[in-house]
């Protein structure tokens, strides 16, 4: 077998990067399912249990990288769950901006454009589906220069499209997969394609 044959299996050997994606904690909207984007709700008693609950999950994993969005509800969980010393906040990572419709629930939405979807149809006076991805793709770039694993703590919305994002897929697929308030999820390789490891866990809050 050549070198450079021997040099391949090696790096497709090598433990490859894990990216650990956090939802935050319950809100009083993502209880009442309203459209939570850039309005900066505080956890609720649940929410802060949930966060506590995801530490003890994460507890005796080390990470190299730790990002937050600077939002209360996603910083508060990174806190609680014992990485508040470590994280970094971005701007990027912050919810999707709903526009004219923050706060309303989908059924309120519909009153007004009886067949809209945010996926398709973005939100007035928001972003687009498109510019959310990308605001991804730069935090995706930084995430595929760090050698160690990195743990990110953001939005529903707002990982669903990371996730889409870091399989190669258009942002709107990230409507493929549903997420819960406090589940942690894994992203990484299979050899060298991006994968996803594990997604949506939630039995750590049961």
């Amino acid at each position: 077998m050549d070198t450079s044959t021997n040099i391949l299996e090696k790096r497709l050997h090598l433990k490859r990067p894990e990216i650990y994606l956090v939802r935050h904690g319950e809100t009083e909207w993502s209880r009442d399912m309203k459209h939570t984007g850039r309005t900066d709700i505080p956890l609720t008693e649940r929410g802060r249990k949930d966060a506590e609950l995801v530490g003890k999950r994460l507890s005796g994993l080390t990470f190299s990288n730790v990002l937050t969005s600077p939002l209360k509800r996603a910083l508060d969980t990174c806190k609680i769950a014992g990485f508040g010393d470590q994280a970094q906040k971005r701007d990027d990572l912050m919810e999707w901006d709903y526009g004219d419709y923050e706060g309303l629930k989908l059924v309120d939405i519909r009153k007004q454009k009886s067949d809209w979807l945010i996926w398709d149809d973005g939100a007035p006076g928001g972003e687009s589906v498109e510019q959310v991805g990308s605001r991804v793709d730069k935090i995706i770039g930084e995430l595929r220069e760090v050698s160690g694993d990195t743990l990110i703590f953001a939005h529903g919305h707002l990982l669903r499209i990371l996730t889409a994002r870091w399989l190669d897929l258009p942002p709107a697929d990230g409507r493929m997969f549903a997420l819960s308030t406090g589940a942690i999820c894994k992203i990484g390789y299979e050899r060298d394609r991006p994968v996803i490891l594990s997604w949506n866990e939630t039995f750590h809050l049961k």
